[in-house]
């Protein structure tokens, strides 16, 4: 079963430049790693401060081999790091999430 993690980032929105360089390096790193990205978003119109993705998986123990990879994957590792340095996500919530239909 097709697992989808949705990740809903609360980031500073004084620092939506720095959040957008962080996902599109995430474009080249999740697909390496194992993960299938659907896609990063931005806010665009009314809040400013929420930014989503979604990831997909085979199955959950794929998605669990898929952050392991990411914890050894140096492109990944760095960044991790540019997020923690640049303190422009506030707060993140994983949801796990199965289609009904496709």
């Amino acid at each position: 079963m097709t697992v989808t993690v949705q990740i809903r980032y609360m980031i500073d929105p004084f620092k939506r430049d720095a959040f957008e360089r962080y996902a599109r390096a995430w474009s080249s790193i999740i697909p390496r790693c194992g993960g299938d990205l659907l896609g990063y978003f931005m806010p665009h119109e009314g809040t400013n401060n929420i930014a989503w993705a979604l990831i997909s998986c085979d199955s959950l123990a794929a998605y669990e081999a898929y952050r392991m990879q990411l914890h050894v994957d140096e492109e990944s590792l760095a960044n991790f790091a540019f997020a923690q340095r640049e303190r422009f996500i506030l707060s993140e919530e994983r949801t796990f999430l199965r289609p009904v239909v496709a």
